[in-house]
């Protein structure tokens, strides 16, 4: 599949992918992509999105030590995992 359009870069450093390009893609709104530099030019992949997890599929997958968890004990684990992976520069 090959389909040829031309574009240009916005004062705000965007460019727009042409609506040909995004249809033969099935791209919708708010697709992510990965940007890489190349010898030859800018690479873009869209980010492939996960399947979703079945609490049925997974419950029990993980192993626990200690007392259970309160619900706000997990969220505050869970912020303090995303704030860590932020400072490390992962999101």
């Amino acid at each position: 599949m090959t389909v040829m359009a031309v574009t240009k870069l916005s004062s705000k450093g965007q460019i727009i992918l042409p609506k040909a390009v995004r249809d033969a893609h099935r791209w919708p709104v708010g697709t992510q992509f990965t940007v890489e530099d190349t010898a030859e030019g800018v690479l873009l992949r869209a980010v492939k999105s996960l399947a979703g997890s079945r609490l049925e599929d997974v419950a029990g997958c993980l192993r626990t030590t200690g007392a259970p968890r309160s619900i706000e004990e997990m969220n505050q684990a869970i912020d303090d995992e995303v704030r860590a992976r932020h400072d490390r520069g992962r999101y």
